[in-house]
């Protein structure tokens, strides 16, 4: 009976604990979209039904400590479901 190779003990997986990169280089990068891609990248996401989150105007002008708030985008833009659109194969006919 053919087994495979037992394992010997001598591989080691990171813990992932720590970034291994710079931290200006991380903020550099993330800097590094305009707000249009932002934008588009959010769009992509909510049009494949992910958890997206936009950053809005707070409109109760009562609380000035929080100037911006954080909603989820369905509550904002609705259901993707109504723009994705349907294809059959009877329109290709």
């Amino acid at each position: 009976m053919a087994r495979g190779k037992k394992s010997k003990g001598t591989h080691y997986v990171s813990k992932g604990e720590r970034p291994n990169v710079n931290k200006k280089t991380r903020n550099a990068v993330r800097l590094d979209t305009t707000p249009l891609e932002r934008f588009r990248n959010q769009q992509d996401a909510w049009l494949k039904n992910k958890n997206v989150v936009l950053t809005i105007e707070n409109p109760n002008k009562n609380e000035t400590n929080k100037r911006f708030i954080r909603v989820n985008a369905s509550d904002v833009w609705g259901s993707p479901k109504k723009y994705i659109m349907k294809q059959t194969a009877s329109e290709y006919k």
